[in-house]
């Protein structure tokens, strides 16, 4: 079975995290296909894609396992994200659980988040021995602003969709019930609008935030990639593995 499923309707096109028996953790095979999911160019007819996924988590960011393997690292995410970030039409997340890490990354980089309340959104990577890249890291800026991110980031906690509504980090949080409806009131205004207003205000908002990209950071690139390969990385990792408490050293 397909762990990514595209298929598309008329205006809508829908891709699928469908890896709902490993929480739709991101492994290498899915890395690729989404990235070739918003690598082409959109066909005339196209509107809107609706990323979406099976079981009851969102996403749950990459596949520890093989990270700890080395076969899923922070560029492959990147990669993936960039196509999402660039498509030339909107990109909607419906999020029915938790989206965190790279799964929060996959629902920030889309152009509206809508989620069902019973949904947490957020980065524990600091509870892992990890930290993001500049790539991510800036995105979380652009959409939290510096307190948000700084609530996301340093203290890893999950934060309620009603909470990430509140703060403007989301579209919107409706009952679980509600999701699909809530949903699809987006997803229709997006698609009854003129595609060529569209494809210029997505290219517009864009370029807008590249200006990040220009700022120096190979000092951080480095202390982001230390911390990677920390022996309290390796714990981190593998006290979630073993669902434990980790024991950080500091190294």
């Amino acid at each position: 079975m397909d762990k990514i499923r595209v298929s598309a309707a008329g205006a809508v096109r829908e891709v699928v995290l469908a890896r709902g028996e490993k929480r739709n953790a991101l492994d290498a095979e899915m890395l690729g296909a989404l990235t070739q999911a918003f690598a082409v160019a959109p066909p005339g007819d196209e509107r809107v894609t609706v990323i979406r996924a099976e079981g009851s988590v969102f996403c749950a960011g990459l596949d520890l396992r093989e990270r700890g393997g080395g076969t899923v690292g922070s560029s492959a995410i990147e990669t993936m994200l960039h196509a999402i970030e660039l498509y030339p039409l909107p990109v909607v997340a419906v999020v029915q659980g938790d989206a965190i890490a790279g799964g929060n990354e996959l629902a920030l980089h889309c152009d509206f988040v809508v989620a069902s309340e019973t949904a947490r959104f957020g980065m524990s990577l600091a509870k892992i021995g990890l930290a993001p890249t500049w790539f991510l890291a800036k995105k979380l800026l652009e959409v939290a602003g510096p307190v948000g991110a700084r609530e996301m980031l340093l203290l890893g906690d999950l934060l309620p969709a009603r909470r990430m509504a509140e703060l403007g980090l989301i579209h919107r949080a409706v009952p679980a019930q509600d999701l699909e409806t809530a949903a699809r009131t987006v997803i229709n205004r997006l698609a009854g609008n003129a595609p060529l207003s569209l494809k210029a205000m997505k290219a517009l908002l864009v370029r807008a935030m590249a200006f990040r990209d220009g700022i120096p950071h190979d000092d951080i690139d480095a202390l982001v990639a230390a911390a990677g390969r920390s022996a309290d990385a390796r714990e981190g990792i593998a006290a979630m593995l073993e669902r434990r408490t980790p024991r950080f050293g500091g190294r």
